[in-house]
């Protein structure tokens, strides 16, 4: 069972830096409470035990508002003192979980599917790394998967801000093997998990994508951050 879990919330949020100039975007108030609480009474819900909070812009802000726990969760901090991308920054905040498998969650989006369910899909599988995937009817912000027999993926296509059309997309949450993690990536680098890790290791490691139609939303652009204004007014957790 998932127990580890990390939060990637050091980006600069550019995208929404006019509708939230002064907080991270993890902090950006959604239905009147910072957006990152939905986060962790989802994860709660799922009695993950331990979250890491990977931070770098504005850390202090979150460290202030969240200190060490919440709920029943135990809440550490991953410091990236120089941007190291998702890749570096998740390599930099796995040195502080235990656990063989641990979950990884963007801290600017909510995919709400059942934790327990796509543990049991990545442990059934065998997979060194699996992604939660979702079908969109407008996947140019994205790019696009395309998976295979018993759901291993087979490919990564660009984003096309031009052509708008359907397709599987990365939803932002993952589970990883710790151990293969650290032998596929290099240490203290700035790299992206998107492009440096996951489209270049493919071939190299059993990677599988697991499809939902749930709930999801991206807050990182103005239009989707006011959607949710409204959404989670009905939050389940």
């Amino acid at each position: 069972m998932l127990k580890e879990a990390i939060i990637l919330a050091g980006g600069f949020g550019t995208r929404l830096k006019e509708a939230v100039p002064d907080l991270p975007k993890p902090l950006a108030q959604v239905a009147e409470k910072p957006f990152l609480d939905y986060l962790l009474q989802y994860l709660a819900h799922y009695q993950i035990k331990k979250v890491v909070l990977s931070v770098g812009y504005m850390a202090e802000k979150i460290q202030t508002t969240y200190g060490t726990t919440f709920k029943d969760i135990e809440i550490v901090y991953s410091h990236e003192e120089e941007p190291l991308g998702t890749g570096g920054g998740i390599r930099l905040a796995l040195e502080k979980c235990k656990q063989a498998d641990v979950l990884v969650l963007n801290g600017d989006s909510f995919f709400d599917i059942d934790l327990r369910a796509f543990y049991d899909r990545h442990s059934e599988a065998i997979s060194d790394c699996s992604l939660a995937l979702r079908k969109v009817s407008d996947a140019s912000r994205y790019g696009t998967i395309t998976l295979g027999e018993f759901d291993i993926i087979r490919s990564f296509a660009e984003k096309s801000e031009t052509e708008k059309k359907e397709g599987i997309i990365n939803a932002g949450v993952y589970i990883l093997g710790q151990d293969m993690y650290f032998q596929k990536t290099p240490a203290g680098k700035k790299f992206s998990i998107e492009k440096d890790f996951f489209e270049k290791k493919i071939s190299k490691i059993n990677m599988y994508g697991f499809c939902y139609d749930n709930y999801f939303i991206d807050i990182g652009i103005p239009s989707d951050y006011q959607k949710a204004q409204n959404d989670f007014k009905k939050y389940n957790y």
